[in-house]
């Protein structure tokens, strides 16, 4: 019977990573039409690196970004070439592999904690995320946020892991008063066999962390809230959790340490991009502030993201029956916290831990000074959402068992599903993708004339007059990018050998006769 019941989990488990690689891989040559110059930017480092030899941990052009993701980018353009999906491809798996870990975190924080149904739970938070617009579009978006909530999810998973033999130990350890302090001391060691290797791991997910995104810096408070509960809960292996930690820390270190070296030597780049965007430089930072804790409480379930590069603008993050879930979710999440916490019932850690990440994750937004609501932001906010709306939804169909039949009940759950899986797809690939707000957000006209261009002879010269606004990089302006990752012309040397330049237009003059002239304005 067991075995059956596996079975069936892994073939559902199975059919939900089927969809989430469907929606995070079809049409990836198209969808997203066009290239958004910051993809561009991550694509031209690429091509240099590659060229160069020369792999960096940060890249300080275009307001800096850590390296990792662009170094695997340049991978992805070593085998299928300078194309925007082999770009975009590289933020697919770590999607697809989000969805996994947040199965096997869901299951791990409501499996070992008692709480009724945590399988059925675990699916249906994957399911959601698999399906969920939000999530989907940042996987198929060249940006490095999307490594943010694959390596915090797996490494808070590994974590929990990590925990496993204390919280064995710790339930057949003797009473202090006992005699057997031989046997207590025999079941304590015990907890070493593990030999940490699921902390080593931990450390070493939450370190690459570093090397994803600015918000990712605000986690170091959501592990320290899991330590201490540990270390507070049980008082016989106080010991060994500080050695998990002191483990796990100095993994941490280790894997961040060239990261962080670079940031020691050239502090201006860890706090350029903050500092920039900070709330407390806005003239009235305490108003902004309230104003972007309601706006972003809001962007859930009444009004979303305004870019048409992050979202159907201004849609909420979550369709109506998701957030739905995750309203009561929250509520009852709440309501169990509350109540298992003043009886002292180890049943309120998974709720502690989901109501930590959400506030922490929701810091770099609400202190940012600019553009809330915000979805890229606040992506680390995505595995508590999605986990909470799973719990929300498992409490809404124990609920229907009171009153509904189980095959009537089964319709309206499946048919509810289907609702919601055909949602995302007609909102991103019918709507969103074909909507010409989208179509200029990603400029799908810098990908046109940079195939017109590679369409043209070698030896015709061919020179790009950049008439629009944009951050300087390398005296042109920003929206050049996209045009030199489609051309490989990020480089002077490069632009020697395709025959292809960028000027300003204060410098048309210098244009030969006969030159092939095109204006990006």
């Amino acid at each position: 019977m067991f075995n059956k019941k596996l079975s069936v989990i892994s073939y559902l488990l199975f059919v939900i990573l089927i969809i989430a690689a469907f929606f995070r891989l079809y049409n990836i040559n198209q969808t997203p039409p066009g290239l958004y110059p910051d993809e561009a930017m991550n694509g031209n480092n690429a091509l240099e690196a590659i060229a160069a030899g020369n792999w960096k941990n940060f890249y300080p052009e275009n307001n800096g970004r850590e390296g990792l993701f662009i170094n695997i980018q340049a991978l992805s353009i070593i085998i299928f070439g300078n194309q925007p999906w082999a770009l975009r491809g590289v933020s697919a798996i770590f999607g697809i592999f989000t969805v996994l870990g947040i199965y096997f975190l869901t299951k791990k924080l409501f499996e070992n904690y008692k709480i009724e149904n945590s399988e059925l739970i675990a699916l249906l938070s994957a399911f959601l995320i698999a399906v969920s617009f939000w999530h989907i579009n940042f996987s198929r978006i060249g940006f490095r946020a999307i490594m943010a909530p694959f390596f915090l999810t797996w490494a808070v998973y590994f974590i929990l892991k990590s925990f496993d033999p204390v919280r064995n130990n710790s339930e057949a350890l003797p009473a202090k008063n006992s005699s057997d302090s031989a046997s207590s001391l025999e079941i304590s060691n015990g907890v070493g066999e593990e030999k940490y290797k699921n902390t080593i791991i931990a450390g070493i997910f939450y370190g690459l962390g570093f090397y994803s995104y600015i918000a990712y810096r605000a986690t170091p408070l959501l592990i320290l809230i899991i330590f201490i509960y540990w270390f507070l809960k049980f008082r016989d292996l106080r010991k060994e959790i500080v050695k998990k930690f002191i483990v796990f820390t100095l993994t941490s270190i280790i894997v961040f340490a060239p990261l962080g070296y670079y940031f020691l030597t050239h502090p201006q780049d860890f706090f350029g991009r903050t500092a920039q965007i900070s709330v407390f430089s806005s003239p009235a930072p305490l108003k902004t502030l309230a104003l972007n804790v309601v706006k972003t409480a809001g962007m859930f379930n009444f009004s979303g993201d305004l870019n048409w590069r992050h979202n159907y603008a201004g849609t909420p993050e979550l369709f109506w029956p998701i957030g739905i879930m995750f309203l009561v979710g929250i509520f009852f999440g709440f309501i169990s916290f509350l109540k298992n916490f003043k009886l002292k019932i180890e049943n309120y850690f998974p709720f502690l831990i989901l109501f930590s990440w959400l506030v922490i994750a929701a810091l770099p937004v609400v202190v940012s000074g600019e553009g809330i609501p915000h979805a890229l932001r606040a992506i680390i906010m995505i595995p508590p959402i999605f986990i909470l709306a799973g719990f929300g939804g498992i409490l809404i169909y124990n609920l229907m068992k009171k009153y509904i039949s189980y095959p009537i009940r089964f319709m309206i759950c499946a048919l509810l599903l289907v609702i919601i899986t055909f949602n995302s797809y007609q909102t991103y690939f019918i709507k969103w993708a074909n909507n010409q707000n989208t179509k200029d957000a990603f400029d799908e006209t810098s990908v046109l004339i940079g195939r017109e261009l590679n369409s043209l002879p070698k030896e015709l010269p061919k020179y790009v007059v950049v008439s629009r606004n944009g951050v300087d990089v390398r005296g042109i302006p920003m929206p050049s990018q996209t045009i030199m990752f489609i051309t490989d012309t990020f480089t002077p040397d490069k632009q020697k050998e395709k025959n292809i330049f960028y000027v300003l237009p204060d410098q048309k003059n210098k244009i030969p006769n006969g030159a092939y002239t095109i204006e990006l304005n």
